[in-house]
């Protein structure tokens, strides 16, 4: 009896035994047939897209490249392509022979530099009773204010004509902040306006250097000043920072002004006509690039810019994480919903040759911030990575190395000194891709942080007086922790492993130091750490 009972045991074991292995070779199965018949030839494709967009991306590159050379080796500069020699007083006029011009300084909380912008400001070569200082306070701090405003009256007593401003609330932040300082009425009899953020110093020559190519040349709406960077040394993230910024000015500004007379207004460092502005519709609000988008209304509007890369501002480059990530989350959400809102409007210009359109729709718009920041993301963190586990799918050598080191190469030149930062600002732009991509995502379709307004910090000179590496004890963990990286780190660190142990195409050897990046911009090991 106990005998039969065993044996039926047994036999039901068996039984089972043959159903799971009967169910997990149906599962492996049909495993191999998803990944032969769905997921191979998906990425597959995948790697073709990729080709076709790097393709994109690196034409992009070497034809602003060679507009770029072309007009330092034409000496095609802005001072031999426009009348800009000096103002200069007539006897009988004076000073009046000189026009009005305001310059407004936005600030929010600017404790740090304020002092620096509303001085260099003050400090300006330019008739006293021509100029106008316009000091737009935000501040919710009422400690600040007091101190905005009491740098304000010390300057007043000097003979400048400094006006401090503030209003009810924040509404539309900056935009909205300069929208209404140019609702006073003494704003009405300033022809030209230079703007200024808190923490940049305009050298006293600014306005002499700038203003005469507005005076002499009355198509010209927009003078636009090269940024320079006080404390580009101070780390690896603002030695890395200065390395996209200098191609941004050098090459992509550069090129814009030689080619077309186009090219987003940098918010700052520049002098506008005021005739252009209030003919665009003045400040708008509606995105965060608020600067862009008065630049491109004024653009199909049939006005001209220039870029005048010898005239350079000093500035201060974000010296923490946080504030870079969040000012990267602005420059990318912005101009995303910028362009869903004014697509049409683009094309429905008719002020402006169908050549300057087709370099704002694709140039300006989709293959320098779309599809770049797409490749980008795609190709290093998702799809070469994922081709380790699918043997089947081989990228192109060519597009594997020699596309990428073009790309980063040209993207390098403005910086010759940080060379030899080449490779950790290659991986440091792919994580930044990742995020970058998704603010283009929220900006796009309008998601809850479409608008999100964060004022970048400025440390000033708060930093030279403590250690750069020191870390606080306010800097705790939860702040320094961000998921969505560290989970591409984590991918990342798989795939390297994988390839190492069953692998022999090398591929860790990229797929290590990427992670490793991943996880140093995860966890916040990157940049200055200040008190809250």
């Amino acid at each position: 009896m106990q005998g039969g009972h065993a044996l039926r045991a047994v036999g039901d074991l068996v039984d089972f035994s043959t159903t799971v292995a009967a169910v997990a070779e149906s599962l492996v199965r049909a495993w191999r047939q998803v990944r032969m018949e769905l997921l191979v030839p998906l990425l597959r494709g995948a790697v073709v897209v990729c080709v076709v967009l790097s393709v994109v991306v690196l034409a992009e590159k070497v034809f602003l490249a060679v507009v770029s050379s072309a007009v330092k080796v034409l000496r095609r500069r802005p001072a031999r392509l426009y009348r800009c020699h000096p103002v200069v007083e007539d006897e009988e006029a004076g000073s009046a022979s000189f026009p009005m011009v305001l310059v407004q300084i936005p600030m929010y909380n600017e404790k740090e530099v304020y002092q620096l912008s509303v001085g260099a400001a003050c400090r300006l070569t330019w008739p006293a009773d021509r100029l106008i200082v316009q000091v737009l306070d935000d501040s919710t701090d009422a400690t600040v204010k007091k101190l905005v405003k009491k740098e304000c009256e010390k300057w007043g007593k000097k003979g400048i004509n400094v006006r401090y401003e503030t209003r009810k609330d924040r509404a539309g932040y900056k935009a909205g902040n300069l929208k209404e300082g140019m609702r006073h009425g003494y704003v009405q009899g300033c022809e030209f306006v230079a703007m200024f953020d808190a923490d940049f110093q305009p050298s006293p020559d600014f306005l002499v250097r700038t203003v005469p190519f507005l005076v002499h040349n009355p198509g010209l709406a927009l003078v636009q000043a090269r940024w320079e960077f006080v404390n580009a040394n101070d780390c690896l993230l603002t030695r890395m920072q200065e390395m996209s910024m200098d191609y941004h000015f050098k090459v992509e500004q550069e090129a814009g002004s030689s080619l077309c007379n186009f090219f987003g207004y940098n918010g700052t460092a520049g002098v506008w006509r005021r005739q252009a502005i209030d003919e665009s519709g003045g400040w708008e609000d509606r995105t965060t690039a608020e600067d862009m988008d008065l630049a491109l209304r004024a653009g199909l509007l049939g006005w001209e810019f220039v870029y005048v890369g010898s005239i350079k501002v000093k500035s201060e480059l974000p010296s923490t994480l946080k504030a870079y990530r969040s000012q990267q989350h602005r420059w990318s959400c912005g101009p995303a919903l910028l362009f869903k809102k004014m697509l049409w409007e683009i094309l429905a210009a008719k002020k402006v040759s169908f050549w300057k359109k087709l370099y704002m729709i694709y140039d300006f718009f989709i293959a320098r911030r779309i599809i770049s920041t797409f490749f980008t993301t795609f190709f290093f963190s998702v799809l070469l990575p994922m081709s380790v586990f699918f043997p089947e799918v081989k990228i192109p050598l060519w597009e594997l190395i020699f596309i990428p080191t073009a790309i980063t190469l040209l993207s390098s030149v403005g910086t010759p000194r940080s060379i030899h930062l080449i490779i950790p600002w290659f991986l440091f732009e792919n994580v930044m891709a990742l995020h970058r991509f998704k603010a283009i995502l929220i900006g796009f379709f309008e998601a809850g942080r479409a608008n999100e307004w964060i004022v970048t910090q400025k440390l000033g000179n708060i930093q030279k007086l403590k250690s750069i590496v020191r870390v606080t004890k306010s800097c705790h963990f939860k702040d320094r922790f961000h998921s969505l990286e560290l989970l591409f780190g984590l991918f990342l660190l798989m795939s390297a492993c994988y390839d190492c142990l069953y692998r022999d195409d090398n591929l860790y050897i990229f797929l290590l130091p990427q992670s490793i990046m991943y996880f140093a911009i995860g966890f916040e090991f990157m940049g200055v750490r200040v008190s809250s």
